[in-house]
């Protein structure tokens, strides 16, 4: 009996060495298999990176409504329904686009208060 762990025996294939792969010898009929490396893992968008993302997409918006009100001061007059006020221009268009943003998004408020409503008397109907 041979002292070397890796040698032939009775019953055993014959083993190969390769020189290329120190360690212990390739079985002959050993097929050599894909070693490409694992593809890395892809980095999933996360909700504090959302979080970021739109504070300096936010901040972007401020400094451009900064500059936008500063180069408009020029005052205008303005009535409605018997009010009559003067304000900065800059400062009147960025009330009107705040205005129509708070009506906009009472819209889409309402529309979600519809939708889950809806979605909650659904989904008791189907647990029944």
């Amino acid at each position: 009996m041979s002292n070397d762990p890796y040698g032939a025996s009775p019953g055993r294939e014959q083993e190969r060495y390769d020189p290329a792969n120190p360690g212990p010898p390739i079985p002959a009929d050993f097929e050599v298999a894909d070693r490409t490396p694992p593809a890395v893992k892809k980095v999933d968008f996360t909700r504090a990176a959302a979080v970021w993302t739109s504070v300096i997409v936010g901040l972007l918006i401020l400094i451009v409504l900064l500059i936008f009100i500063a180069q408009n001061t020029e005052s205008a007059e303005f009535a409605f329904l018997g009010w009559h006020w003067n304000l900065p221009l800059g400062v009147a268009i960025l009330l009107a686009a705040v205005c129509g943003g708070l009506i906009a998004s009472l819209a889409g408020a309402a529309r979600l208060f519809q939708l889950r409503r809806a979605a909650k008397k659904n989904y008791k109907a189907a647990m029944r």
